[in-house]
């Protein structure tokens, strides 16, 4: 286990909670729009510095009762064999857990679930389901079967998610999200989009991308709201 970073304090990454944001390096999608390039490229994460377990728990240890959760995001948090049992650990604190995750891993997705080690899931949804580009995200292993069974089973489950998309200029189009709506709607789904970021990419051309308008995030979750519980445009 990886441990990147921690951001001590949030106030918005975990809906209605008061929480801390722990960073595992690795993944195993390969976004040119990606920020988060520490954690994702091999040849930058072994330069991080790393954060021992021992140091996080002492943390949490010292938080009890002042914080509420943890939300656990990478990278790719469930490429970790080992991440059962560290959010075991963190539960038994008695902390609330929000997973961020690709999706790429539906049965751990699963397992975790059944386990009661997670009570929050937020999945990110990169383009339609039949777009080349999702495919082209992934590294080898993963295929878009993943990516579609880990949304049944968020869909049909009994778990408290959401579904988010960073709206990137040059890669998405309104059609895409129509497409995005028809597959992932639901009466009990809330999607969000999140407007593109041009800092520190992955793919340095990306950093010279303008961002899309508000006013058409705005016009896009209009046209998609009719399939959603919640639809909403959210800061990154």
């Amino acid at each position: 286990m990886f441990i990147a970073g921690l951001q001590r304090t949030t106030l918005i990454d975990y809906p209605g909670k008061l929480a801390c944001v722990v960073f595992l390096a690795g993944c195993n999608f390969r976004c040119p729009w990606c920020y988060s390039s520490e954690l994702v490229l091999p040849l930058k994460i072994v330069s991080q510095p790393k954060m021992e377990e021992k140091e996080f728990f002492d943390f949490l240890r010292e938080r009890q009762g002042l914080l509420e959760g943890v939300v656990i995001c990478g990278g790719e948090p469930t490429i970790n064999k080992d991440l059962p049992q560290f959010i075991e650990k963190i539960k038994k604190l008695g902390f609330f857990i929000k997973l961020d995750t690709n999706g790429s891993n539906p049965k751990i997705l699963q397992d975790l679930a059944d386990l009661k080690l997670i009570d929050y899931v937020a999945m990110d949804i990169k383009i339609s389901p039949d777009s080349q580009v999702y495919k082209d995200l992934m590294t080898e292993g993963v295929t878009i079967d993943n990516i579609k069974e880990s949304v049944e089973f968020l869909k049909n489950g009994k778990l408290d998610f959401e579904f988010r998309t960073t709206v990137v200029n040059t890669v998405h189009t309104k059609d895409d999200f129509v497409k995005i709506a028809k597959w992932i709607g639901g009466t009990n789904v809330k999607y969000y989009l999140q407007n593109f970021r041009a800092e520190k990419t992955i793919d340095p051309a990306f950093e010279k991308i303008e961002p899309f308008k508000l006013d058409f995030l705005k016009e896009i979750v209009k046209k998609i709201s009719p399939y959603f519980k919640d639809c909403q445009v959210r800061n990154a």
